[in-house]
């Protein structure tokens, strides 16, 4: 990267903390003011940097537009096809890939399972939103005012005896969800269906996707799937990282991975 480009860039996570003057901007890049003038002029002209009438700079309104459309543009899908199918062919399980969009969560890809047994999931197909794995992650992002309007307006069918019953126990759910970063479905859609996922995220830690795997019993056990969850959480964070453009730190915390004979807990 030349000297030039180099030291413009400086310049924005500088006028990222907030308006810099001149002096400001040459101390930082450790250069002539005449020189940090040249850079500031050269961005100021392309909209990246706007100079106010108090003679600071800061950033423009051209770089967010820039953020923004790159952003809009970005197809999850694409970027984390090939980790998804890298984890398909480590476990050999069904791999999900989900979205929440006008109060439904969609899946919008999947990698078969390799063994006999198939799951009947679709993409373009609606999630069982209140016991599927992919969606607590999905709305356990929302702000809590809006997680509480959609666990108000949701019926709670009883898929099984291990379904999440009512608004009460969907938003106490969320909450660990939201909590520990990763979730599962033990059972509350199908008897013999087991599921764990993890949070694609964002701009900001936003949760923007959700991807999970899922096996029947008949392959492996609940605590047998529990056991790939380092594995899903690692494969969410690379698959984060890509799409950002950058390394993100593992959110949130808990941190806390079931241990393989963990109890499975209603949803």
């Amino acid at each position: 990267m030349s000297q030039t480009v180099d030291r413009a860039l400086s310049i924005l996570p500088l006028l990222a903390e907030g308006p810099a003057n001149l002096e400001q901007v040459a101390s930082r890049l450790q250069v002539h003011k005449s020189t940090a003038l040249r850079l500031l002029r050269t961005l100021h002209e392309h909209g990246i940097v706007y100079r106010q009438p108090d003679q600071r700079y800061r950033l423009g309104a051209r770089l967010f537009a820039l953020a923004q459309e790159a952003m809009e543009n970005l197809d999850v899908r694409e970027i984390a096809h090939p980790h998804l199918a890298e984890l398909n062919a480590a476990c050999g399980h069904t791999i999900h890939l989900a979205v929440y969009e006008e109060d439904e969560v969609l899946y919008i890809d999947k990698v078969e399972s390799r063994y006999p047994v198939r799951m009947y999931s679709r993409i373009g197909k609606p999630v069982a939103i209140t016991v599927a794995a992919v969606a607590k992650l999905l709305l356990a992002d929302l702000p809590e005012p809006e997680r509480r309007a959609v666990a108000d307006r949701l019926d709670y069918p009883r898929y099984t005896s291990r379904s999440t019953p009512d608004a009460a126990a969907f938003l106490a759910e969320l909450a660990r969800v939201r909590e520990q970063g990763w979730a599962t479905d033990l059972g509350g859609h199908e008897e013999s269906i087991n599921c764990v996922g993890a949070p694609i995220r964002g701009a900001e830690g936003r949760v923007v996707a959700a991807m999970s795997v899922s096996a029947p019993n008949v392959v492996v056990s609940a605590d047998e799937l529990l056991s790939l969850l380092p594995r899903v959480r690692r494969t969410a964070e690379a698959i984060s990282a890509e799409y950002v453009g950058q390394p993100i730190l593992p959110q949130p915390t808990g941190g806390r991975h079931p241990h393989p004979r963990h109890k499975r807990a209603a949803p």
